[in-house]
């Protein structure tokens, strides 16, 4: 077991200067589904999840020292004061105290933007939580010393990630990322997420992802609800190990290049998300009219004009569209001409990408 508790991370806080941290980090999509978890956040199978790029959380934390012990910190959403996103952060806070238990010593101003839509199954999540560690591990080595290498401090921040919200860990990492035990990758843990940039194909290192938006609408149950009904739900067993099972092949196909192999497994694990979400008790229905009609025309698509463009989805109603860069003209065209009607207005052009920046 990983272990960053220090409880030597004490300022003197008479000699901190007030300062401001920024990170970029993007969303993730999953390949291959996490759904079921257990402790603290830890995933009852192993995923694999493309990393994007334009689908991102841009996050600052100015920290200045205070007087009063305790955690402390305002939080702002695209400008606006929102006490209501407070519970979240608190959590991941109080959970990683050991971690950083200089926080108690800070107040924060944590101010946050997404360029999409929040809580519309697009892993918001994930690019929000991975953004905050990267901020905190940032300040530890302001703070303090560096946390060590690139590749340690990474790790870190996956590790914390995940703390506040399980897929946030795959974000961390540049095109690909895989998180949970897997016989196959010994490096694989269920603490946080890896790089598998250098175990794919270089075909799928500049793959595009069209996201498109066919409800902005927050969604009706939360993702955290959804994984605790997996509990109860009598398909959970033999599901993990069908992701392990597909993991295995999928692995396979990225490392080849196999597309059609990929297609059909992403695919697939698509749907076994949205037939475990309505197979829950209670059970539950994301997708829409215009989901199941994008689906439906993609696949007419792909037949009539062999090209290997396939879909995915999170847990949610909009449609991940996976393809090769080479045809991203076709794909733009298609999308434009047939299944822009289906769109709240919106569709995200993004494309596997490198990973957070700090700005």
């Amino acid at each position: 077991m990983q272990n960053y508790r220090n409880s030597n991370l004490i300022i003197e806080s008479n000699k901190v200067t007030p300062d401001k941290i920024t990170w970029k980090c993007p969303s993730n999509i999953a390949l291959i589904k996490y759904w079921g978890k257990y402790g603290l956040q830890l995933p009852r199978n192993p995923s694999l999840s493309f990393t994007l790029t334009h689908a991102n959380t841009e996050t600052s934390i100015t920290y200045a020292p205070k007087s009063e012990y305790g955690i402390s910190f305002d939080f702002y959403f695209h400008g606006n004061k929102r006490d209501d996103f407070k519970p979240k952060i608190q959590n991941l806070l109080e959970k990683t105290i050991e971690i950083f238990p200089f926080l108690k010593q800070l107040h924060l101003t944590i101010e946050s933007t997404n360029s999409f839509p929040h809580s519309a199954g697009i892993a918001s999540s994930a690019s929000s939580m991975a953004a905050m560690a990267l901020c905190l591990c940032s300040i530890e080595e302001k703070l303090f010393k560096p946390i060590g290498s690139q590749e340690e401090f990474y790790k870190k921040a996956s590790y914390v990630s995940r703390i506040g919200s399980g897929s946030a860990c795959r974000s961390i990492f540049p095109i690909a990322s895989i998180w949970g035990e897997f016989a196959e990758i010994k490096a694989a843990s269920n603490e946080f997420g890896i790089p598998a940039e250098n175990l794919i194909n270089p075909v799928f290192q500049t793959f595009h992802d069209d996201i498109l938006i066919v409800s902005k609408e927050e969604k009706t149950v939360s993702s955290t609800a959804g994984h605790g009904l997996m509990e109860g739900n009598i398909y959970a067993e033999n599901r993990y190990q069908q992701a392990k099972t597909r993991m295995h092949f999928l692995l396979m196909a990225m490392k080849s290049g196999d597309l059609e192999t990929f297609g059909q497994i992403v695919e697939d694990e698509a749907l076994t998300l949205h037939a475990l979400m309505m197979t829950s008790n209670p059970s539950f229905l994301l997708m829409r009219p215009g989901t199941l009609s994008i689906i439906e025309r993609l696949r007419t698509f792909r037949r009539e004009t062999k090209i290997p463009a396939y879909f995915t989805l999170d847990a949610g109603p909009n449609v991940h569209l996976l393809y090769p860069e080479q045809f991203s003209d076709v794909m733009d065209e298609f999308i434009r001409d047939e299944l822009s009607k289906y769109c709240d207005n919106y569709v995200i052009k993004d494309m596997v990408g490198k990973g957070p920046e700090l700005i």
